[in-house]
C-alpha cells in the first residue's frame, strides 16, 4: 500500500539538509508521496527505510510482460476495482489453444487463421495477443508443433505442458522470447520454478482453493520465481469470477502480495455463442489472460471490441485530429459533412458516406472528443465553433459552393449558422444510417 506523505516523513532523517534539493525533508517526503522525485536523492535514509518505502511503491498488483519485440504486451499494474474510479491500466490477453495432436496442415490453417484476427476500430487496430500450445502426446511431437508454431506466429507464446522432459527442450526453442509456462501445481512447482528462472519465464501457479494458491505463490517466490500468473482452475463462471474478484480485492485493499499478479482463465467451451459469453465475462470481471479455443473472426471482434470499450479511459474520450477529411476522389463540387472529432462519430459517418460511394468532405469539429449532442449540450459544437472549423482548413477554397449538411439531431443551430457565415445549411438525417440514401438525393 503506498505510504502517504507524513508516514514517509517518519522514515526519513529529518536532518533538514537541504541536500536533497528542498528546504526541509517533510517537503521532500510529500514530493515522494506524490512520485514527482526519487529515493536516491536523499543522502543520508537508511537501509532499513530504504526497503520499506521500495516495498510500498510496488504496484500492488505486478507488471508482467509476456513476449518480446513488437508483438509483446504488458498486464497487471492495476490499482482500482472499478474503472471509474480512474481506469484500467492495461488490458487483458486473448490467445488461443493449439494442441499438438493434430496434423501438421490443420496446425497451419489455425495459425493462418489466428494470423488474419486484426481489425481496424474507430481508428484503432485491435489485436489478439498469444498462441498456447498444448501438450497432449509424447515430447517429440510437442517439439515438431512448436517449431511450426515459432515459423508462422511471432505471438508471445504459452507452453501448455507439466512434463518437465517435453518443456525443458521446448523453452530451449524460444529461450529469451518471455513465454509463459503453464502450469506449476503444489506437486511440481519446485521443478517448474527453477525452468521460469533459468529461462526468464512467465510461470502460470494453480490450485482451486485460494489458500493454496496464495501458500504457493509465497513458496515459488522464495525460490526465486517472481513473475507470476495465477489460476485458480476449472470451474463455474459463477465460482470463476468469485475467484476473480476475490483475487483483485485481496491485492488491492488487503495488500496481500501473495496476490498481486494478474490471472489467467482457460475457456474449453464448446459451443462457440457459449464460449463467446464466458470469455466476455472474464473480460469484463478481471481476468488478465483468457486462452480459448474459437478462432472464428466474428468471434474474435466482438471479444475485442468488448475489450476496447471496457479499457478505454473514462476520462479521456477517443478522438481524432480534428480537420477536413477527403472522402472518395473528393473535388471543388463534392459535399461535405459536419461532425465532431469524437472518434466514434466520425467513423459512423465515414463508414455510410464509403457505403453511399459518392466523393464527399468530413470536416470533423473539434468537440475535445464530445458526440455530437453532448458536445451541442456542452456549447462545444457551436455555429462558432463550425465557423472557426471552416476557417481554420481554408475549406471555402477548396469548393465551388458554400454548402454544408449539418446533422439532423442539431438543426435547431442551422438557422444561426446561415446568419452568421453565409454558408447555406442542408439538414441531413439524424442517423448515420440515413446518410447513402441521403447523399444520392442531394448529390
Amino acid at each position: 500500500m503506498a505510504l502517504s506523505g507524513l508516514d514517509i516523513y517518519k522514515l526519513l532523517p529529518k536532518t533538514n539538509c537541504r541536500e536533497c534539493g528542498f528546504a526541509t525533508c517533510l517537503a521532500f517526503a510529500m514530493q515522494l508521496a506524490k512520485k514527482s522525485v526519487s529515493l536516491e536523492k536523499c543522502p543520508y535514509v537508511s537501509e532499513e527505510a530504504k526497503k520499506i518505502l521500495e516495498a510500498s511503491s510496488q504496484p500492488p498488483i505486478k507488471l508482467i510482460t509476456l513476449g518480446t519485440g513488437e508483438t509483446k504486451f504488458d498486464v497487471g499494474n492495476e490499482a482500482v476495482m472499478f474503472r471509474h474510479e480512474e481506469k484500467f491500466h492495461h488490458e487483458c490477453g486473448i490467445g488461443f489453444i493449439i494442441e499438438d495432436n493434430l496434423k501438421d496442415a490443420e496446425i497451419k490453417v489455425l495459425l493462418n487463421k489466428i494470423n488474419q484476427l486484426s481489425f481496424e476500430r474507430v481508428g484503432l487496430q485491435l489485436n489478439v495477443n498469444l498462441v498456447a500450445l498444448k501438450q497432449n502426446g509424447q515430447a517429440g511431437r510437442f517439439i515438431e508443433a512448436l517449431k511450426l508454431v515459432l515459423s508462422s506466429t511471432s505471438l508471445p507464446l504459452v507452453l501448455m505442458s507439466d512434463n518437465v522432459a517435453a518443456l525443458r527442450p521446448a523453452l530451449e526453442l524460444i529461450r529469451d522470447k518471455k513465454p509463459l509456462i503453464y502450469q506449476a501445481n503444489k506437486n511440481n512447482f519446485s521443478e517448474l520454478a527453477k525452468l521460469a528462472i533459468e529461462f526468464k519465464a512467465v510461470l502460470v501457479v494453480q490450485d482451486t482453493d485460494l489458500d493454496v494458491l496464495s501458500g504457493l505463490a509465497q513458496e515459488i517466490n522464495k525460490l526465486g520465481a517472481v513473475d507470476l500468473l495465477l489460476d485458480t482452475g476449472k470451474k463455474s463462471i459463477s465460482e470463476k469470477i468469485w475467484d476473480l474478484t476475490q483475487i483483485r480485492r485481496l491485492a488491492l485493499k488487503k495488500s496481500n502480495r501473495s496476490f498481486g499478479y494478474p490471472t489467467i482463465v482457460i475457456v474449453e467451451e464448446n459451443d462457440p455463442y457459449e464460449e463467446a459469453v464466458e470469455v466476455a465475462t472474464y473480460i469484463s470481471k478481471y481476468a488478465g489472460v483468457i486462452l480459448m479455443k474459437g478462432i472464428e473472426a466474428w468471434e474474435s471482434l466482438s471479444l475485442l471490441t468488448l475489450r476496447q470499450n471496457i479499457y478505454t479511459d473514462p476520462q479521456k474520450p477517443l478522438q481524432i485530429e480534428p480537420k477536413l477529411y477527403p472522402v472518395g476522389q473528393a473535388g471543388k463540387s463534392s459535399p461535405v459533412l459536419v461532425t465532431t472529432n469524437f472518434s466514434l462519430s466520425y467513423y459512423t459517418v465515414l463508414s455510410e458516406v464509403e457505403a453511399s460511394k459518392i466523393p464527399s468532405y468530413i470536416l470533423s469539429v473539434d468537440t475535445e472528443g464530445m458526440s455530437v449532442l453532448t458536445a451541442w449540450a456542452a456549447e462545444k459544437f457551436t455555429p462558432g465553433k463550425i465557423s472557426d472549423s471552416l476557417n481554420q482548413f481554408g475549406v471555402a477554397d477548396m469548393l465551388s459552393h458554400k454548402n454544408l449538411i449539418m446533422p439532423g439531431y442539431v438543426a435547431m443551430i442551422s438557422g444561426e449558422f446561415e446568419d452568421t457565415s453565409g454558408w447555406k445549411i442542408t439538414v441531413g438525417p439524424k442517423e448515420s444510417a440515413g446518410l447513402p440514401s441521403f447523399l444520392k438525393n442531394v448529390s
